[in-house]
């Protein structure tokens, strides 16, 4: 969930609306030996970059918590300010008159265009592809890429592609005669 800032002003005014004078009235129902009676240790204020990598720091002492996959192959490692998230899901991007995904389509679609076209011009291809929402669904389709292309029963994938991923590619082949072999 956002946060979304009131003013004093707007605070007293949700509150009078409620039939109440203080937020503290909002938690009367709590019982005070279990609240909270001193001011939360916080730090001071942060960069959004430090907080991103203080909690990547806290993040990195779970050991449970490893890396299986390298899809992308290191384009992940940089920093992007969650204004981005924001600024992507601005209605320009969105429309409602295609019949699949309407939610999101035409902006996926243009963007997608966009993308295409600037590779095709780094690279010199003719064409790119960037047809896929997610990995899953990528891998998926590259297996039954490569199956086409080669006419070869058989795909070989690294154990290092997320799990997710392996399973859905071996349910786009259950019933094609087909066999995924994990290696590595």
């Amino acid at each position: 969930m956002r946060y979304i800032p009131n003013s004093p002003e707007e605070r007293a005014e949700m509150l009078a609306t409620i039939g109440l004078n203080s937020a503290e009235e909002l938690f009367r129902s709590i019982p005070n030996d279990v609240r909270l009676q001193r001011a939360l240790n916080v730090t001071d204020p942060l960069a959004e970059s430090e907080v991103i990598a203080s909690l990547e720091t806290m993040a990195a002492k779970n050991t449970g918590a490893t890396k299986s996959s390298f899809i992308g192959a290191g384009v992940y490692a940089h920093y992007s300010p969650t204004v981005v998230d924001h600024l992507i899901q601005r209605s320009e991007f969105f429309t409602s008159y295609t019949p699949y995904q309407p939610e999101i389509s035409q902006g996926t679609l243009q963007y997608i265009f966009e993308f295409q076209t600037l590779i095709c011009q780094l690279t010199g291809m003719e064409v790119a592809n960037a047809s896929m929402y997610d990995g899953s669904t990528a891998t998926a389709e590259a297996y039954l890429m490569a199956r086409r292309v080669t006419r070869r029963d058989k795909i070989v994938v690294g154990r290092s592609v997320h799990p997710e991923y392996r399973e859905v590619a071996r349910t786009y082949s259950t019933h094609n005669d087909s066999e995924i072999v994990k290696i590595g």
